[in-house]
């Protein structure tokens, strides 16, 4: 009888595999640190729905009760502002607002490109640059591109008073973007109205615009005319005359909003 063998049994070696992670999704950025806005189709808001996605969870038995939530758990609101805090930084941006004036006249060739001069001038000597946005138009767009009538450019500089604007038609987002709008005569007056309620059913435009138009001469304190009068057919003489009128409008509406702000 030949003796059984006994075949020598292996054990069965257990097979590690490489353990391959997948690659962790890149977060997202935090909308802070972009350099521009983003477009107006995409939601601002860029955080991650999965604040956990990429990371490996801890072992349940040595995950602290402090640690953070799951992958399933929501993100943490953000704090809200204060209503205090909100009501001052909306305060802090409107008094540093800068105030606007914009003055009219027919072509904005000679007037308003004058008064638009005299009082960048008196605001700049002030050092109020920031605290004002200057600007001129006319009621047509004859001109439109033009620099201001040489004559009144020779005049003002006489004076001390660069006029270096170009001319452009009153448009409907200047009863928007303005605060103050000057006419320079009654009938310059009566044409901005009448485009303002020409304009009010086509754009949305504030209701009361209408009473940011003003005459400029309102403001002479010197001066006992109505008008600023229209140089242009007439000789040297009358380009003096406007200006005398425009130093005399300029300083006291300067003064007027600077008093006004400071109420406020």
């Amino acid at each position: 009888m030949r003796p059984l063998r006994l075949h020598s049994v292996r054990a069965a070696t257990p097979l590690y595999l490489p353990f391959c992670p997948s690659a962790p999704s890149p977060s997202l950025r935090s909308p802070f640190l972009l350099l521009s806005p983003p477009p107006a189709h995409r939601s601002s808001s860029l955080r991650s729905s999965n604040p956990g996605l990429g990371r490996r969870p801890d072992p349940p038995s040595t995950r602290s009760p402090m640690s953070s939530p799951s992958p399933s758990s929501p993100p943490p609101p953000p704090p809200s502002t204060p209503p205090s805090a909100a009501g001052s930084a909306a305060a802090e941006a409107a008094a540093e607002k800068p105030f606007s004036v914009l003055f009219v006249c027919l072509g904005n060739i000679c007037r308003s490109p004058a008064a638009e001069g005299v009082f960048r001038d008196l605001v700049k000597k002030r050092g109020l640059d920031s605290a004002f946005n200057i600007d001129s138009a006319g009621t047509i767009d004859y001109h439109e591109g033009n620099l201001a009538d040489p004559r009144m450019r020779t005049a003002a500089k006489s004076r001390g008073v660069e006029i270096t604007s170009t001319s452009r038609p009153i448009r409907a987002a200047d009863f928007r973007d303005f605060d103050l709008i000057l006419a320079m005569d009654k009938q310059n007056r009566e044409d901005i109205l009448e485009a303002f309620n020409r304009w009010k059913f086509r754009e949305t435009l504030p209701e009361d615009a209408h009473k940011k138009v003003k005459l400029m001469c309102s403001y002479c304190k010197k001066h006992d005319e109505s008008e600023v009068p229209d140089p242009y057919y007439g000789g040297p003489q009358g380009f003096e005359k406007v200006l005398d009128l425009l130093d005399d409008a300029c300083e006291s509406l300067l003064d007027s909003i600077l008093a006004e702000k400071s109420q406020n």
